[in-house]
């Protein structure tokens, strides 16, 4: 079973906001948004296969893919009885709540999608190709290094940068690699978002200094008729960067499509 952390409220009836991090990070990362969301909801932070105290990426009979981690996700929620919930993804924890709203829109409340990834710019694929080629001779550190300062690259960004390289530092090597592998298969995620959860609200909070991603991001959600919410002088991690404005977006988007509030209007 994942690894995890649940924060109850005092109401018993209180609903679900489940945390899902990016790669290298861990359910810490969250730790501006845990105090705020917890004194109105329950809240489940999880650490993803590879981190934390989780099962290592290795360890399954099956390849890991974006099936299997939202299997575990899926699997952590019913042993613990979580029917329907908030979802919250930072980076390519964004592509996890991208697969789970394809695969269980059904278990999906409302989704805030922080430094969410749809795709690769130019840059970005390239990169990715590079990295890959080198992976086998390279110390996988030096290659998230590059990457975290690429993504990151601005003074102000250098909080979450050192914050990511950190983490990444608990890694095992072949942790790593699997989830670098997931990063080829980012666009196939996201293909049928929009289709198969479009009655299921979603929140896309991106910094405007997001430079490898936020633009393909905006593009492709543009049809989708999703909230967009732009933070001025902030990068990639948005919900590190800017906490307090993260914060106040996201509340103010879970108060909105509450259940209970949903059946009280309908009443």
């Amino acid at each position: 079973m994942l690894d995890y952390k649940l924060y109850k409220n005092k109401a018993s009836d209180s609903e679900t906001i489940v945390l899902l991090h990016g790669l290298g990070g861990n359910y810490g990362i969250f730790y501006h948004q845990i105090g705020i969301y917890k004194k109105q909801y329950h809240v489940l932070a999880i650490n993803l296969p590879g981190h934390g105290n989780s099962p290592l990426t290795s360890s399954y009979d099956t390849p890991f893919t974006a099936e299997l981690i939202a299997d575990e996700i899926l699997g952590l929620l019913d042993e613990l009885k979580i029917s329907k919930a908030h979802l919250v993804g930072i980076s390519l924890g964004s592509v996890a709540v991208h697969h789970l709203l394809q695969r269980a829109p059904d278990r999906i409340q409302s989704a805030v999608l922080g430094g969410a990834i749809t795709r690769f710019n130019s840059l970005a694929s390239s990169l990715l190709l590079a990295g890959n080629a080198v992976k086998a001779f390279m110390p996988y550190m030096w290659l998230y290094k590059l990457f975290a300062y690429v993504m990151m690259p601005k003074s102000n960004h250098s909080r979450s940068r050192e914050l990511f390289i950190r983490e990444a530092m608990k890694m095992k090597r072949c942790d790593f690699l699997a989830w670098y592998g997931l990063a080829f298969h980012v666009k196939a995620t996201y293909v049928e978002v929009q289709e198969k959860s479009e009655n299921i609200p979603k929140l896309y909070i991106s910094g405007e200094q997001d430079h490898l991603f936020v633009k393909p991001l905006l593009e492709d959600i543009h049809s989708d008729q999703q909230a967009t919410h732009l933070l001025l002088d902030c990068g990639h991690v948005c919900n590190v960067e800017k906490p307090k404005e993260f914060n106040a977006a996201s509340m103010a988007f879970f108060n909105k499509h509450r259940i209970e509030k949903s059946i009280s209007t309908a009443l």
